[in-house]
């Protein structure tokens, strides 16, 4: 085809027919380029952004733009000024200089990594808010319909144009599809996690993660222009980051998001921005190409520094050599000039993941860490899981997955003896258990600073590289001085992790180690644990962090827990083909029929009371559970509010009580749900 067409050009190109033909080309060229700008919209400009902390610069004369179907994801190390940027994109915070251009037409939404979280309304009330321009529409048009079947000056103008105004809002409001509102907020909460019976749950009821679910469903149903997204799938397990990623991939407009969530990030973006060296480089594909792309980018900046380097020690070594010589005046002259003008070549800053980091040396265990024998843990009349049979063997890494409540954790709490179970559960010889949970950082000694606390467990040659050690968890530089208790929840817990790498344990065991670390810290734990000669035991959402690292997956779900052999997404495939992601539902029970030659029992007056009775009962159940998780969830946040005090941090009465009030307090959730099921079934 190609070869016809050059012949047809050669023979005619200087015909009249080919510059009519390049005149035609010309105007589809210019038709297209149209189409295509009708079809592209800018969503944000941004021009010569600079900004300042302490007089020290964040980033300098950064210039981007946000189009209509951009999957942005916003990497660069932590400090390097990612929230800031979103902060900025939504309006929230002013740069130093520079100018951020948004149409008058484009809505933003924002989910931050923290806010502020209603808790005076349920689930479904609170998704609602979404779409308070709707209902408002709703009740205008319920008003004006009102008003015309009440009114009987049908001839007047003012009636006319009331009919008028009538007739275009319920156009508008059919074409939004807004009669449908109530059905996509079921699907996105669903899709997000929740079940259906918890729509109608006050949210004060859930724990801050699942709160932010309901924050983030919301920002999701108002269908922004542009999402931008700081650490989304930080409270979301592997089915609700699945789902947020197809949502993302087919109904959202322009997305910039920040996540330390690898594999996430890849199948959602098509673009990446780094923030380096106060610079902001726009890479045009998605990021695991912008991670080949940006290793032959910091090569080429390598050899382009040294080659610097190398000219500017050649004009030094001339001027020293001919400084006082008045033939080489001019030419010393000229060098001079010439190192002045010289701008140093900068080489974007070096991922921290480089560096190696490995368990201390630990004793040897016996064969077997842990072996479970039809183990079972109830709390009432509700079974958490049962039938649990497991053998975890010496060297094993093995992980911990499956929706949130389904009893990952409380396994992980039997195994470490903090809670009675039924069944054999045996530790095996000479196993030393190291365990990473959210109250371990509750236990660290606050008066001492970051670099004094890794300082006393550091063993050997690893105290020479404590601060490397700190610089990959985010405490390098003037942080690795603070003392503990000026530390955030979040830095304590990072803490916690690394003195958790120092022990020598034979037996490791992660609950949710990733929430509060970054990509390169991620990697040095990851690659820490893979060279660990040890037993892990890791529960965890995080896909990209567990694959590679586990040969075995434990599923947690309706009860009972699964073995699949393979990694996690060797499962994940196992998972999508027999549609494991509807285990934790009822199952579909087939309807039993009734034969015509045995007619259906009736129910009699005395049956219909006991039910009645039975009723009664249950709901009285509910109510009064109903009413003691909200004491103590009350409590609770009195509590909470006291241990944010910095000072109060290690108080261990304090701590003990949080915990006592907090198993209770899952104890009686767990107990309501079971009740409410029987109450739905009375009912």
């Amino acid at each position: 085809m190609q070869f016809m067409a050059t012949k047809v050009r050669k023979k005619c190109e200087n015909s009249i027919i080919w510059k009519l033909i390049n005149i035609n080309l010309f105007c589809i060229s210019v038709d297209l380029c149209y189409l295509c700008m009708l079809k592209i919209r800018l969503m944000i400009s941004v021009e010569g952004l600079c900004v300042e902390f302490s007089a020290k610069p964040l980033f300098t004369n950064a210039s981007f733009v946000v189009n209509d179907r951009d999957r942005i994801a916003l990497v660069g190390k932590n400090g390097a000024g990612k929230s800031t940027l979103l902060k900025i994109l939504c309006g929230m915070q002013h740069p130093t200089s520079g100018v951020v251009s948004i149409p008058n037409d484009t809505s933003i939404g924002y989910l931050p990594q923290v806010m502020n979280l209603q808790d005076d309304t349920t689930v479904r009330e609170e998704a609602q808010k979404a779409f308070s321009a709707v209902r408002a529409m709703k009740a205008r048009i319920d008003q004006m319909n009102q008003q015309l079947a009440e009114r009987t000056d049908y001839e007047s103008d003012d009636y006319l144009a009331l009919v008028e105004r009538f007739t275009q809002e319920h156009e508008r409001y059919l074409m939004m599809g807004a009669d449908n509102y109530e059905a996509e907020i079921e699907r996105t909460l669903v899709g997000l996690g929740f079940e259906r019976t918890d729509l109608e749950r006050p949210t004060s009821e859930f724990s801050g993660g699942w709160r932010m679910r309901i924050e983030l469903a919301k920002i999701l149903l108002q269908k922004p222009d542009v999402l931008l997204l700081d650490e989304p799938t930080n409270h979301l397990d592997i089915e609700s980051i699945q789902w947020l990623e197809q949502f993302l991939a087919q109904s959202a407009k322009a997305v910039v998001l920040v996540s330390h969530d690898r594999a996430f990030i890849n199948n959602v973006s098509n673009r990446t921005l780094e923030i380096s060296c106060g610079h902001i480089i726009d890479y045009k594909v998605k990021y695991d190409e912008y991670v080949v792309l940006r290793k032959e980018r910091r090569e080429q900046q390598q050899r382009a520094y040294e080659n610097q380097q190398k000219e500017i020690a050649d004009m030094r070594q001339f001027i020293e050599r001919f400084r006082y010589q008045a033939t080489k005046a001019v030419q010393v002259q000229q060098k001079i000039k010439q190192l002045e003008k010289i701008v140093p070549i900068e080489i974007d800053e070096v991922d921290n993941s480089a560096m190696h980091l490995k368990f201390p040396p630990c004793l040897r265990s016996g064969d077997y860490p842990v072996i479970c024998e039809d183990v079972r843990k109830a709390y009432g009349e509700h079974t958490v899981f049962s039938q649990v049979n497991l053998t975890i063997k010496r060297g094993e890494k093995v992980a911990f997955v499956g929706k949130n409540g389904e009893g990952k954790s409380t396994l992980v709490k039997c195994i470490m003896g903090e809670i009675p179970f039924e069944g054999n559960l045996k530790i095996g010889h000479n196993i030393q258990i190291g365990y990473f949970a959210q109250n371990q950082a509750q236990l660290l000694d606050e008066s001492l600073t970051v670099f004094q606390t890794i300082d006393n467990v550091a063993k050997g040659d690893v105290r020479l590289r404590i601060k490397n050690i700190l610089g990959a968890f985010m405490f390098g530089g003037e942080a690795s001085d603070k003392f503990v208790r000026v530390l955030s929840g979040g830095e304590r817990s990072r803490l916690a992790m690394i003195r958790l790498l120092l022990e020598p344990v034979n037996l490791l065991i992660l609950d949710e180690p990733t929430n509060h670390l970054d990509m390169a810290s991620k990697d040095v734990l990851k690659e820490a644990i893979k060279a660990f000669d040890g037993t892990a035991i890791i529960v965890s959402h995080d896909r990209e962090f567990l694959d590679g690292l586990v040969s075995k997956v434990y599923e947690f779900g309706g009860g009972r827990v699964r073995e699949h052999l393979g990694g996690i997404y060797d499962f994940l495939q196992t998972k999508q083909i027999s549609e494991l992601n509807e285990l934790g539902k009822e199952p579909n029970i087939p309807k039993v029929e009734i034969s015509a030659e045995v007619p259906a029992k009736s129910v009699s007056y005395a049956e219909r009371k006991d039910q009645q009775k039975k009723l009664r009962k249950a709901e009285r159940a509910v109510e009064d559970s109903e009413r003691k998780i909200n004491d103590m969830e009350r409590r609770l946040k009195e509590l909470d509010e006291l241990l944010m005090d910095p000072a109060n941090a290690s108080d261990m009465e304090l701590v003990t009580a949080y915990t006592s009030i907090k198993r209770t307090l899952d104890e009686e959730v767990e107990r309501w749900e079971k009740l409410s099921e029987e109450l739905e079934q009375l009912t």
